[in-house]
């Protein structure tokens, strides 16, 4: 009889995001492996369509992981899920969906009362628009109109649930009175998504051009599964053109031909 061992056992799997969000790593397949093994055996297994894994070498896995990732072999990588659970706000959620590849259970504001919990970035958090990307902000205010920012944007906050209590009080249902609240209030949900997609997540919500306050759940996110699948994280560091590698085009590939072809002539 082979011996399984809990692959989450004895590892933190809460990080505290922004004031009162986190990350929790609820579940994740494989969650059973046998000893010395990681997340990633169940990648090779898929790879190799076996069940022999004790008759290969952790280099053979390593090298099959990072001939998979380089050549985008990505089926083996969907055999691998996540499972979180998150507190964020809600524009954060909002840029979560987008990603339309995990499969989500939000709390839901009709069925219950919604928490006084609201993001705010402090005094030192509030950010310029960006004059050259849409989408994007730019540089930090100073403490003194930071604080100012800050001082209107929390009183904003506190009074939209001011208004959204007296309107419970009132009997309002509830699936109308949440209209009130702004999108820096909390949700939570979960998240369960398969570790292909979650690369693809991560490549795009860890990249210094995403928003911070995504990347910061994104970051989590990563530091919580690397120990699970250290060969897979590894090769998608080395491989993935959002983590630093490059990949060059046919016209590049020749370009690059006849130059190292010139530098060959003596």
């Amino acid at each position: 009889m082979i011996q399984e061992y809990d692959i989450l056992a004895g590892k933190n799997r809460e990080i505290s995001v922004l004031d009162y969000g986190h990350v929790q790593l609820i579940d994740c397949m494989p969650r059973l492996v046998r000893e010395g093994e990681t997340g990633d055996n169940c990648i090779v297994d898929a790879a190799r369509v076996s069940y022999a894994n004790e008759t290969k070498k952790v280099s053979d896995d390593r090298g099959l992981i990072r001939y998979l990732l380089r050549h985008a072999h990505t089926t083996p990588f969907e055999m691998a899920e996540l499972k979180f659970r998150c507190k964020m706000p809600i524009f954060v959620a909002r840029q979560f969906i987008r990603h339309r590849t995990a499969s989500v259970n939000e709390i839901s504001g009709r069925y219950s009362v919604i928490n006084d919990e609201f993001y705010s970035p402090g005094e030192d958090g509030w950010r310029t628009q960006s004059k050259t990307n849409k989408q994007g902000s730019d540089s930090i205010f100073d403490i003194e109109e930071g604080s100012s920012i800050n001082t209107e944007a929390v009183n904003a906050s506190l009074e939209a649930y001011a208004v959204y209590e007296d309107l419970i009080a009132k009997d309002v249902a509830r699936e109308q009175a949440r209209m009130i609240l702004p999108v820096n209030y909390y949700t939570e949900w979960y998240w369960k998504i398969d570790l292909h997609n979650l690369m693809h997540f991560l490549a795009l919500r860890c990249d210094s051009h995403a928003q911070y306050e995504i990347r910061v759940y994104a970051d989590a996110m990563l530091k919580l599964i690397e120990p699970i699948f250290p060969l897979t994280i590894e090769a998608w560091n080395d491989y993935h053109p959002m983590r630093g590698a490059t990949k060059f085009s046919k016209l590049e590939i020749d370009g690059l031909k006849k130059i190292l072809e010139l530098k060959e002539i003596p």
